[in-house]
């Protein structure tokens, strides 16, 4: 990997048109291929290591957020992303900023905030999580460029570090009224937003569209069903990518 080049990805299938609004990808420097490797456990998701020519874009894992309890950590690898999609839209619905404090990170719930270290230099930055990835081996963080270039991270491309969650507004025990939906897509255009919901009702799901207002912004997510738990809300996201909607389970 040539240095400075992210390796961030998501969307994928259906989920190009419907969830363009929703993911981020690579940094502008050519990326590696790379594979997802899916555990036994959650073995519906697994791809089966895919190999990526040049910067070809998988369809993100349907993984529910793990509690974001203060003081839970993970040291690993982070990696960085920023050109071509500064102004994209990212998983949570918000336009990407690739000189604001954010990261993408596989599971932990949109908001989480995170203090990172970067182990090679003792740097640290706090970030807020509001986007998935990456997508890439074993790498636990993907990294907006702002924040790369604070902790040194923009020439290497990747470095090991030490995450820790030091607030958010899921951090704490999990709510007992916390319910889950499979979020199918969110777009700017309501239009939109009802075409889809049109188009996931003839497959007999039930899908609903809400509004949100995300940095200023009005987005419209298409989502289905809310579930008790993320085992229900997880069975019903496998048939939906089974149909090849890029799809991802949410909590509400």
């Amino acid at each position: 990997m040539r240095p400075g080049c992210g390796t961030h990805q998501g969307g994928g299938g259906k989920g190009a048109a419907i969830q363009g609004a929703e993911t981020t990808g690579l940094e502008a420097p050519p990326c590696v291929s790379s594979g997802l490797v899916a555990r036994s456990g959650v073995a519906w998701i697994a791809v089966a290591i895919v190999l990526l020519a040049g910067c070809a874009r998988p369809r993100p894992a349907i993984l529910p957020p793990v509690p974001a309890r203060i003081g839970y950590e993970e040291t690993g690898l982070a990696s960085w992303y920023g050109n071509p999609f500064h102004g994209r839209r990212t998983a949570s619905g918000e336009v990407y900023d690739m000189g604001e404090m954010t990261a993408a990170h596989r599971t932990l719930p949109f908001n989480t905030w995170l203090i990172v270290e970067n182990l090679d230099n003792r740097r640290t930055v706090e970030v807020r999580v509001n986007d998935r990835g990456p997508f890439a081996g074993s790498r636990i963080l993907d990294l907006s460029y702002g924040a790369a270039r604070l902790l040194g991270a923009t020439g290497p491309g990747v470095i090991p570090i030490r995450l820790r969650v030091i607030g958010g507004s899921t951090s704490g025990p999990a709510s007992r009224d916390r319910a889950f939906a499979v979020q199918v897509g969110a777009f700017s255009a309501q239009e939109k937003a009802l075409a889809l919901q049109r188009e996931l009702a003839g497959t007999g799901a039930e899908a609903s569209v809400r509004q949100a207002e995300v940095g200023g912004r009005t987005i419209y997510r298409v989502r289905v069903g809310r579930f008790a738990s993320s085992g229900e809300a997880t069975a019903t996201a496998r048939r939906l990518a089974r149909s090849g909607y890029a799809v991802i389970v949410v909590t509400e």
